[in-house]
């Protein structure tokens, strides 16, 4: 079978670039992994931002949709010391709306025709074919060939190596989630402790962070800066064991603190943090491209699934402007991609800097306040 535009991941990236070529009346199909739209959580909050998610839900027609998911006060930011004591405290907007990612997923999916997302699509391989076509080989040997292929599909891309040999690193910290449910009766200390909006308690190298989600749920990453190993040392399916020992990295913080931690209703959840180089690029190839992740992977700074929408934007946008000549929308868009994307790298780079450095929490709170 020989389709026009293949997408591989129906994340907020590629299914976006699918909607705004809907928009433009040009067909696309989506090949992903997952058995289905409920196959996995989602994640958590995200910050909708102006410069990018917002508009790329405008080029999509979706934005009276995702005023609906809109959660009120989320946008509220609050800094404690590892004692409990507020450092800062601010519930002011700041035109970055709160919603959340799995919310955000299913009104784009909502928004694609009948048919468009192949689910249960894990990609075994894929190859050149000449005069920029390529084959897809699924898992179950089903294969597809295709006259644009773009790679959607995150961090451990497979479409990625048709392009460039970079592959991402280990930052040298990771992320441990939590979740704590209906906290304002079941954890009504560490629901105060958060407040309506999201709490940074943080330290050199190390900080609980967490946001309120719809209704009481609390969902905390703790952060710590240490080698994979170490990681590797605790038994994350021993969730009160594992939890415990995350714990102990922030012994004598105050209890309504660390409880995110021990009281999570959820086991433990380790997230290794990795990246491709900031400057990550390629000479063009033609007939393929990248998007999100799989184009600019960066330690998690709140761009990167705005990032993801607004590459799946532009790009459906220039294909729909240069309908009969695809390069010439590769090329254009591409030209755009890399600046971008290595500014936005560069940004997330200096934000851990500032969340978890030596001069932390202080550093934070200067960027919040404007002061030196």
């Amino acid at each position: 079978m020989t389709t026009d535009v293949t997408i591989i991941g129906a994340g907020l990236g590629g299914l976006t670039l699918a909607r705004v070529l809907h928009v433009h009346g040009i067909t696309a199909t989506v090949y992903e992994a997952e058995a289905s739209p409920t196959a996995r959580a989602q994640g958590g909050m995200l910050d909708i931002h102006e410069d990018n998610g917002q508009p790329a839900l405008r080029a999509a027609g979706l934005t009276d949709e995702f005023q609906g998911l809109i959660l009120e006060g989320r946008e509220a930011t609050r800094v404690r010391a590892s004692d409990g004591t507020v450092l800062y405290d601010d519930d002011s907007t700041r035109g970055r709306p709160e919603v959340l990612r799995g919310e955000l997923r299913r009104i784009l999916l909502d928004s694609l025709p009948a048919g468009t997302v192949r689910w249960g699509h894990k990609v075994g391989g894929v190859r050149a074919l000449g005069g920029g076509r390529h084959e897809v080989t699924f898992a179950d040997g089903a294969t597809v060939a295709t006259n644009l292929l773009v790679g959607a599909d995150g961090a451990w891309s497979r479409v990625r190596p048709l392009l460039s040999d970079a592959a991402p690193e280990y930052i040298g910290r990771s992320f441990i989630e939590t979740y704590l449910f209906d906290a304002d009766n079941r954890h009504p200390a560490s629901a105060k402790a958060v407040g309506g909006g999201s709490l940074f308690a943080l330290a050199p190298g190390k900080g609980i962070q967490a946001h309120r989600e719809s209704g009481g749920t609390l969902h905390t990453y703790v952060a710590l800066s240490k080698p994979q190993e170490w990681f590797a040392g605790i038994d994350f399916t021993d969730s009160a064991t594992a939890g415990t020992r995350i714990a102990q990295e922030f012994d004598g913080w105050a209890p309504e603190l660390t409880a995110l931690i021990t009281d999570g209703e959820t086991g433990p959840v380790l997230r290794t943090l990795n990246a491709l180089p900031n400057e990550h690029r390629w000479d063009r190839v033609p007939g393929v491209t990248l998007l999100g992740d799989a184009a600019h992977l960066s330690a998690p700074n709140g761009e990167g699934a705005n990032l993801a929408m607004y590459d799946g934007a532009e790009l459906g946008k220039a294909i729909a402007a240069h309908r009969d000549d695809t390069e010439a929308a590769l090329t254009e868009y591409e030209q755009a991609l890399f600046p971008r994307s290595a500014a936005a790298a560069i940004d997330g780079a200096e934000l851990h800097e500032l969340l978890f450095g030596d001069d932390s929490p202080q550093s934070l709170i200067n960027m919040f306040t404007g002061g030196e």
